[in-house]
């Protein structure tokens, strides 16, 4: 909440209970849209839209880098600042590149997309019975956005780290499954995993396979051949995978050649489609490696 300006925050508590809000987006002199309970709602006050003006977005930005943009520099031309508690602030707006034409950082941002973390728990426990059969199975969440795939995947690191003997380790790439600040993961993802921060997936992979052994590795969104391929580094590791992509369904990894590739390479043994018909965390499908549907 402090990282909204007086006037936005106002609005959202006088219509709307926080613990239901996912998501927030502010745009320079157009309406501001709240994701409640997975439905985008125009922000109403007092009968009127609210609207967000270039100070609310402002604030925001300074509130949320501590009054210095430069310190989180390397994260704003990745689009995004990552902030406690998961929080994770998207940024659109006038791209700054050097001769090389890579981005080095974005300024006169004109959007946020403000998406606020959940715990939710046992929301995976349907999952984690194929997932836990017969031993850990490598598995592979596949869901669009705002469908709860975060939420889900956090579920799982903290029934598998708190209630089984498995070596758990997760590379949190972008901070938002555990969100450590100071040390401490401030979402819970179990109490006994080993948690690797701000780094790509292929470091992650890489260190955690050698210097962590663990039974299972834990991250958030596959988006590339790259972590295609890191993924079918721990198969052949013996280490077993547990990842979320987005897509709307099972059709749509075959769609894209680096995703077709795992899917080929049979390096799921689980596969969970969700979406957000009923709500974030809805369940569609599970399929085994062979893509039979089992659930």
């Amino acid at each position: 909440m402090e990282i909204l300006s007086e006037r936005i925050l106002s609005a959202i508590e006088n219509n709307y209970n926080f613990s239901n809000v996912y998501e927030i987006r502010l745009r320079r002199d157009s309406p501001v849209v709240i994701n409640y309970a997975g439905r985008n709602r125009f922000l109403i006050n007092n009968n009127n839209q609210v609207i967000a003006s270039i100070e609310d977005i402002n604030f925001t930005l300074n509130v949320a880098t501590k009054n210095s943009l430069y310190a989180y520099s390397d994260q704003i031309k990745s689009g995004f600042i990552t902030i406690e508690n998961g929080i994770r602030i998207g940024i659109a707006g006038e791209c700054v590149t050097g001769e090389d034409g890579v981005v080095k950082t974005i300024k006169n941002v004109t959007s946020l997309a403000i998406r606020i973390p959940h715990e939710i728990d046992n929301c995976a426990h349907t999952a984690l019975a194929f997932i836990l059969n017969g031993g850990i199975k490598s598995t592979l969440i596949v869901a669009p956005p705002g469908a709860g795939k975060t939420t889900f995947l956090r579920d799982i690191a903290r029934h598998i780290a708190d209630k089984t003997p498995y070596n758990v380790t997760i590379a949190d790439e972008r901070m938002e499954i555990a969100s450590v600040s100071g040390g401490v993961a401030t979402l819970s993802v179990g109490k006994t995993s080993d948690i690797i921060s701000k780094t790509t997936k292929d470091y992650a992979f890489s260190y955690g396979i050698r210097s962590l052994a663990p039974d299972v590795l834990i991250c958030d969104e596959l988006a590339s051949e790259k972590d295609a391929l890191s993924a079918l580094k721990c198969k052949r590791s013996g280490v077993k995978i547990i990842a979320t992509i987005h897509g709307a369904s099972l059709d749509s990894l075959k769609n894209e050649s680096w995703s077709n590739f795992l899917i080929k390479e049979k390096c799921f043994e689980r596969i969970i489609v969700l979406s957000n018909k009923s709500g974030p965390g809805t369940y569609e499908a599970i399929y085994d490696e062979n893509l039979n549907l089992i659930y």
